[in-house]
């Protein structure tokens, strides 16, 4: 007689994917059947949910066919649903095998809305608004502000606009939650995206140090035209809630 353990271990493989595991020999068909449905909808649900535009790139059974195997292969480290979406990540980096059906950008379009979604429910506030000179006062970057950099433009991927060919430069992304908890995006150059490295790695110094940082780095002949510049980079950040002037300020 099986033991307990033993049994758990066959309903679970079965849950999981019936295609290759026998069910337990003391359960009905029918509940099987009905747990598995349950359970597999769950969390295909989730995924649907927190992927749409991944979701629309895929027919019914290719997509089926991936959740099955996100479902049946990887093993989640969190009990948590709202955990879902960071562990499919995981899986489609360090698991998946590309099938005929994935798109070239499949991992960067994931991290994407799974982006939107983790700014969404992160917790804490932007920081206390600027007032005033943007260049002469201590700035902070917010903690619900993430700028990231994609070899993809996941931004404006869709089912009519799936590029196959990989674009010489990269897509610079600033996706931030602001003070009515509305997550937007925003697409950045080089500069700006540097300008908020400096601001992450050494906050709380006057705006003018990070464009004279910037200025040298460039090797820029005109200091006086990045800052300029980089006032009106800070002045749309500001108001974008992506910076602000620290808490403690």
């Amino acid at each position: 007689m099986p033991s307990l353990i033993q049994t758990q271990q066959r309903f679970s493989a079965y849950i999981r994917d019936p295609e290759s595991n026998p069910a337990p020999d003391d359960v009905a068909p029918r509940r099987m059947a009905m747990y598995r449905e349950l359970f597999y909808n769950n969390v295909e649900s989730f995924l649907s949910g927190n992927f749409p535009v991944l979701r629309s790139l895929y027919g019914d059974g290719a997509w089926h066919a991936l959740a099955q195997d996100f479902f049946a292969r990887h093993r989640c480290r969190t009990p948590y649903f709202y955990a879902i979406p960071e562990e499919f990540l995981a899986f489609l980096r360090d698991e998946r095998d590309r099938q005929h059906d994935d798109p070239p950008f499949l991992q960067e379009l994931a991290h994407y809305e799974w982006a939107e979604m983790a700014v969404a429910i992160a917790q804490g506030e932007p920081p206390p608004p600027l007032a005033g000179d943007v260049i002469g006062q201590p700035l902070a970057l917010s903690p619900l502000a993430w700028f990231l950099a994609y070899r993809w433009p996941v931004h404006l991927i869709g089912p009519d606009n799936q590029p196959q060919q990989q674009p010489p430069d990269a897509t610079l992304l600033v996706i931030c939650r602001n003070r009515e908890d509305q997550v937007r995006f925003l697409e950045i150059n080089p500069v700006t995206y540097r300008l908020l490295e400096l601001l992450q790695a050494e906050p709380g110094k006057v705006g003018a140090d990070y464009l004279r940082r910037i200025a040298s780095e460039l090797n820029n002949p005109n200091p006086e035209a990045v800052l300029h510049g980089g006032a009106e980079i800070l002045r749309g950040l500001a108001e974008r809630a992506v910076i602000g002037r620290p808490a403690s300020g």
